[in-house]
C-alpha cells in the first residue's frame, strides 16, 4: 500500500531526528532476512543503544541531502536498512557482524562515520576491535598490575620473614 505524503514526510523526519543523534550508520541489506531473525536483530541492537530504521531509498536519499551527508544509496543492492549507533561505534558492527555470521543477514554493505563512507571490510575491522568496556579493563588491569605484584611480593616476604621467627624462638 502506497504511503501518503504525510505519512513520508514523517519517515523524513524521524530519519533526520536519528541523523542528528547518530555517531555511526551501518548500511545494511535485509533482503534474506526472516522476520524472527529481524526482530531478535533489533533487540540486540537496542541493547547496544543503536536503533534500526527501514525506508525506501529515495526517502533515505531525502534525508541525506538535507543533513549534506555525502552518500550513495542509489548504487547499494538490495533493501536498505540503516543502523544507527547512538552511544558507540564499535558494538552495533560487532552485533551485525555477528548476526551475518550465523543467519547469513543482514548483508552489511558499509558504514558512514567522521564523515567518511567505510566499505564492507573496514566495518569487519572496526566490529574485531575490542569494545571500550575491554579496553577500560585492560587499561585497569595494566594500571592495577604492578601495584599488585609489589603488594604480593611485600606480603610473601613477610609471612617468610614470620616464618623465620617462629622456627628462632622454637
Amino acid at each position: 500500500m502506497a504511503k501518503t505524503k504525510e505519512q513520508k514526510k514523517e519517515i523524513v523526519q524521524i530519519l533526520e531526528q536519528n541523523l542528528d543523534k547518530q555517531k555511526v550508520i551501518y548500511f545494511v541489506d535485509f533482503n534474506n532476512a526472516k522476520t524472527s531473525g529481524l526482530l531478535d536483530l533489533r533487540k540486540s541492537l537496542k541493547e547496544k543503544d543503536a536503533i534500526v530504521c527501514m525506508a525506501k531509498k529515495n526517502l533515505i536519499e531525502i534525508a541525506f541531502a538535507e543533513k549534506e551527508i555525502p552518500v550513495e544509496i542509489k548504487d547499494m543492492n538490495g533493501q536498505i536498512a540503516l543502523v544507527f549507533g547512538l552511544k558507540d561505534e564499535i558494538s552495533p558492527a560487532k552485533t551485525l557482524w555477528e548476526f551475518e555470521e550465523k543467519n547469513e543477514f543482514p548483508a552489511i554493505l558499509g558504514a558512514y562515520l567522521d564523515q567518511e563512507f567505510l566499505s564492507k571490510e573496514k566495518v569487519i575491522e572496526l566490529a574485531k576491535l575490542p569494545s571500550k568496556e575491554e579496553l577500560l579493563a585492560r587499561l585497569i588491569n595494566s594500571i592495577r598490575s604492578p601495584a599488585y605484584g609489589l603488594a604480593n611480593a611485600l606480603k610473601y616476604n613477610i609471612k617468610g620473614l614470620l616464618y623465620i621467627l617462629s622456627n628462632v624462638n622454637a
